[in-house]
C-alpha cells in the first residue's frame, strides 16, 4: 500500500509542476485551457520517475559522493534535475508527451516535486506509520 501511496504522491507533484513550471508540459493543451497532462500519461510518467529514482539515483549519488560533500550537498539538486530530464526522455521514447526543456527548466521542476511531495507525505503519510504502531 505504500508504495501506492508514493506512486500517486509523486503524480499529483508532477502534476502540478506541468501546471505552474513553464517549460515542462505533457503535451496536451487548447486555447482556453492552461497546459495540462492527461491522467494516463500522468501515472506512466510517475512510475518512470519512481523507477529511476529507485534504480538509477542511489548510482549517481555514491558516484558523486565527493561533488556532494564539497557543495554541501546542494549537488543533490542537480541529480535530481538529472532525474527529471531522464524521465522525461524515456517517456518521449516510450511514446508518452512528456517534456522538459532544458537543464535550468528540469532543476526548477525538480525543486517544485521534492517541496510538494515533501508536503504531500506529510499530510497524508505513506504508510510507515501504521506499520511502525503496528510492530509496538
Amino acid at each position: 500500500m505504500s508504495l501506492i501511496i508514493r506512486w500517486l504522491i509523486n503524480a499529483v507533484a508532477i502534476g502540478i509542476t506541468v501546471y505552474i513550471v513553464p517549460g515542462i508540459s505533457g503535451g496536451v493543451s487548447s486555447i482556453n485551457q492552461p497546459l495540462s497532462i492527461d491522467i494516463k500519461t500522468l501515472l506512466a510518467v510517475s512510475l518512470i520517475f519512481g523507477l529511476i529514482n529507485a534504480l538509477v539515483r542511489p548510482v549517481l549519488k555514491l558516484l558523486s559522493c565527493p561533488l556532494v560533500l564539497l557543495t554541501l550537498g546542494l549537488f543533490i539538486f542537480v541529480i535530481n534535475a538529472g532525474m527529471l530530464l531522464l524521465t522525461s526522455r524515456i517517456a518521449q521514447d516510450l511514446g508518452l508527451q512528456f517534456y522538459v526543456e532544458d537543464f535550468a527548466t528540469a532543476l526548477i521542476g525538480s525543486i517544485v516535486i521534492s517541496l510538494i511531495s515533501i508536503v504531500l507525505t506529510a499530510v497524508v503519510g505513506d504508510g510507515d506509520e501504521k506499520r511502525e504502531r503496528s510492530r509496538r
